[in-house]
């Protein structure tokens, strides 16, 4: 059976879209469809093999194991200084073209196609390309996600819908992401409300789950301009709370196992000692440590190095200052990407239990 294409898109940056994407792909499959994916206007792009792709793209490629074809899977990339060649000379390059010719050689062989957007719905506008065009070129309807709240999140979606409604692009519906559990009754109440006030779908509410937003050792090293001097191989350990090289204690210990310990040099070797000290005392089975980052200049003692590699602790080393680094760190956005393969699977879950996948089924059937 085909079904009408699906166009994934959201209020903002950062909000869920290519986690949305990503179960909604992933979902989909399991029921047995064939599903193709495409990313038809990119911004930021990896190289791979001399190929120019959007980096999303390579993450669903993991996933639903396709070989990457740019002009199929990601034909438009508006990076740096593109749009400036655009606004010179439009005719150089047919971008219309090259995504209408992705949407038939994708529809050629798969039952189901879902478009991921890029950014909020206005980008791609400078090249004639916002999502609302782009989805209303390739015939798709139209799934919205917002972040979780009320006022703020009925603001954004009316201003952001405005967009498509001026295309004329259907509305599959919306899923509203990041909800904390105790509001999400709230949310689903007064949101519900203006929605059918709007004949808009709620299509699932996506509960806050703050695993997603742990970063990586890797993540915080290359956001601190730092190097990982000691266990690089665990480059990958996730990171859940910071602990203050000054602040430690049993409770800030007790708080986590995955712990990034952010502390000056000079005083990494008492830190140490006194992480020692409380974890030995209070017969801790673990050490609550994934990483440490030591800021400024400074000599570090054999045994706390011994102690870092015992237990294979990643040290990054940076010029910053702890503040500096503490500042950089909470301002990170994390992705979900290949090196987190437990976000993928919490990802999947997430759509897969809390999203009417039934009705964006019933509304993308094509003889219905």
């Amino acid at each position: 059976m085909k079904y009408k294409n699906i166009y994934v898109a959201a209020t903002s940056q950062h909000v869920g879209k290519t986690t949305s994407t990503l179960g909604l792909v992933s979902c989909f499959m399991k029921r047995g469809l064939k599903v193709g994916y495409c990313k038809p206007v990119g911004q930021k792009y990896l190289t791979i093999e001399n190929l120019v792709v959007d980096k999303d793209t390579v993450l669903l490629a993991d996933l639903i194991n396709f070989k990457i074809v740019p002009e199929i899977h990601s034909p438009v990339i508006l990076g740096p200084g593109a749009t400036e060649k655009y606004l010179d000379d439009p005719s150089l390059v047919d971008l219309p073209a090259t995504i209408y010719h992705a949407e038939k050689v994708l529809s050629q062989e798969n039952e189901l196609i879902i478009y991921e957007g890029t950014g909020h719905p206005g980008v791609g506008s400078v090249a004639d390309l916002s999502n609302a065009k782009v989805a209303k070129m390739l015939n798709a309807g139209v799934v919205m996600i917002v972040e979780g709240g009320i006022g703020s999140t009925i603001d954004m979606l009316n201003m952001c819908l405005a967009i498509f409604r001026e295309e004329q692009v259907p509305i599959i519906g919306v899923i509203i992401n990041k909800v904390l559990p105790e509001k999400s009754a709230k949310v689903e109440k007064y949101v519900q409300k203006w929605l059918q006030k709007n004949d808009l779908k709620l299509l699932g509410i996506l509960p806050y789950d703050k695993s997603l937003a742990f970063p990586l050792i890797k993540t915080i090293s290359d956001v601190v301009n730092g190097t990982i001097t000691y266990n690089a191989d665990f480059a990958h350990n996730k990171i859940e709370n910071i602990l203050a090289g000054s602040l430690i204690d049993l409770k800030e210990l007790k708080s986590s196992q995955d712990l990034l310990l952010v502390v000056s040099t000079k005083s990494i070797n008492e830190a140490i000692n006194k992480i020692k000290w409380l974890t030995e005392m209070h017969n801790f089975d673990h050490c609550p440590l994934s990483g440490i980052v030591a800021t400024g200049q400074g000599t570090i003692d054999s045994s706390t190095l011994q102690y870092i590699e015992k237990y294979s602790i990643p040290l990054i080393r940076t010029e910053l200052d702890t503040y500096g680094v503490v500042v950089r760190i909470s301002k990170i956005e994390v992705k979900i990407n290949q090196s987190t393969p437990w976000k993928i699977e919490k990802a999947i879950n997430l759509i897969n239990d809390h999203v009417d996948l039934d009705y964006i089924l019933s509304q993308c059937k094509l003889n219905k």
